[in-house]
């Protein structure tokens, strides 16, 4: 059979996202900071667009004129089309939804009870102080608290004062320890016991003068500092360089213990004084409010502070086509037009579809908002897109750098979202709730019997909690909780 070029004409379908589609998902995941910046370039690129100061200029303006193209709005087909929204919030009644987990506990509504940040769920319930401590405590403050409770006497005290105060921000002493002795004028038995001293400290790994001894001092201080470990951490620059097989021969270690010791060395912090660092953390500003009603439901609303108002400026519009009447300006104008209607629905369809997502969040974790975190309820993404009707990725994308302000404080939207762990109710608990479990037991344990992994699980099966012991440990690493031995001498050294 001979080959030859030849041309055949064929037709096929395909499914292509148009550029409006594109930036409707673009707008659903951005927060409402990131919306006004994307309005204020609307604003500079589009002369028939402007801010308004009520979205009843938006409902009012007069409809779009007949001969603008039907096929310009495609993508508002897509995203489904929106009528306008009402100012007032959604009033969320839940007052039918699991009412036993509130009677008889009287609990205070309103902003008098949001303003203590307390409520009936205890200290426990509130912000964890680890994320503000940065603010408060210099990681210099920090060390030298620790120092007289474990200097064994005022020289050694004093040198190790000083070099705390060498040390940089991520914790490391960037001095040679000779040139210090030299300029303080002590001999070196000393300084090395008072680098001993610092090094002892907490946050575990700082005084290190590189980043291997960073991470033997941490793999001490979890008691994991074997001779395969050891050897490891002594050959960084191979891990670096990915020669796997020969690190395996040093550590004479198989594949599960390697990937194990691997493992554990990437739990490590490399540069542990930068959780003292400054905070460069802008301040939240939250999406969505949410305020008890005093009726047994909730008052749900966006933050219309930071969202600013579109209307379209017919006048303009008419009196740029009267005064144009070259085709070219016409279309140019008509597509302007056809632009920024369709900002404007997608805006508007986007603010309706993170209040819906929200309250089918409220309702599924009445039991947070009403109690606390003991009453976080595992939730899944797919969960809330099968209620409200909606696919999983239009949810995960509208929770996306969200924030949900109420009395208990601000929170992302995805916080609500946790996995779940077995529970004798069958209902199970989230993974929120058994960190919060684990921290108060921990906190509340006698400083003479510290409780292991093993205890904590015996006293959790007892609640009626089902978890592994390597579970505990990951949950309680997860918050900061250190093993049993490091609580020990933590606990010691606070009652000294």
């Amino acid at each position: 059979m001979a080959l030859g070029p030849r041309l055949d004409l064929r037709q096929s379908q395909s499914l292509v996202m148009t550029p409006q589609l594109q930036q409707a998902i673009k707008l659903l995941a951005a927060s409402n900071l990131e919306i006004e910046t994307f309005i204020g370039e609307a604003l500079e690129s589009n002369p028939l667009l402007e801010a308004g100061t009520t979205r009843s200029e938006d409902a009012g303006s007069p409809s779009e004129p007949d001969d603008i193209p039907r096929e310009e709005f495609t993508a508002d087909q897509l995203i489904s089309q929106a009528q306008g929204e009402s100012e007032a919030p959604i009033d969320l009644d839940t007052s039918a939804l699991d009412r036993d987990r509130d009677t008889g506990d009287g609990q205070p509504g309103g902003s008098d009870w949001g303003a203590t940040g307390m409520g009936l769920a205890g200290a426990e319930d509130l912000p964890d102080i680890d994320a503000t401590r940065a603010a408060e405590t210099t990681l210099t403050e920090h060390l030298e608290a620790q120092i007289g409770a474990i200097a064994t006497g005022e020289k050694e005290a004093f040198v190790a004062r000083h070099l705390v105060g060498l040390l940089d921000d991520a914790g490391y002493l960037p001095f040679d320890p000779k040139e210090v002795a030299y300029d303080l004028g002590v001999d070196m038995d000393l300084m090395e016991d008072a680098l001993t001293v610092v090094q002892m400290l907490d946050p575990s790994g700082v005084g290190a003068r590189s980043l291997s001894e960073c991470l033997a001092i941490q793999a001490r201080d979890a008691d994991r500092y074997d001779p395969c470990m050891a050897k490891l951490i002594d050959n960084l620059e191979l891990l670096a360089k990915g020669e796997v097989a020969r690190l395996k021969r040093l550590c004479n270690v198989d594949d599960q213990d390697f990937a194990d010791m691997l493992h554990e060395l990437r739990s490590y912090d490399p540069k542990p004084g930068l959780a003292f660092a400054p905070s460069r953390d802008e301040a939240v500003v939250p999406d969505v409010l949410l305020r008890d009603n005093g009726k047994g439901g909730w008052d749900i609303s966006l933050n219309e502070e930071t969202l600013p108002r579109l209307v379209v400026n017919r006048g303009y519009f008419v009196e740029l086509s009267d005064g144009t009447p070259d085709k070219e300006t016409q279309g140019w104008l008509k597509e302007k037009l056809a632009d920024a209607h369709w900002l404007i629905r997608a805006l508007d369809q986007r603010q309706k579809t993170i209040l819906k997502t929200a309250a089918e969040i409220v309702k599924q974790q009445e039991g947070f908002f009403r109690k606390g975190v003991s009453e976080l309820r595992p939730l899944t993404l797919r969960e809330v897109a099968e209620q409200i009707d909606m696919h999983e990725s239009t949810v995960s994308r509208v929770t996306s750098n969200k924030y949900l302000h109420c009395d208990r404080g601000s929170f992302e939207l995805k916080y609500f979202f946790s996995s779940g762990v077995a529970s004798s109710d069958g209902e199970g608990a989230s993974a929120e709730a058994i960190k919060a479990r684990i921290k108060s037991l921990t906190d509340a344990e006698d400083p003479k019997k510290v409780l292991s992994d093993q205890k904590l699980v015996d006293m959790l099966k007892e609640e009626g909690f089902d978890l592994a012991r390597r579970t505990v440990a990951k949950y309680r690493e997860a918050i900061g909780i250190g093993s049993s031995a490091q609580r020990r001498r933590q606990k010691k050294l606070a009652h000294l």
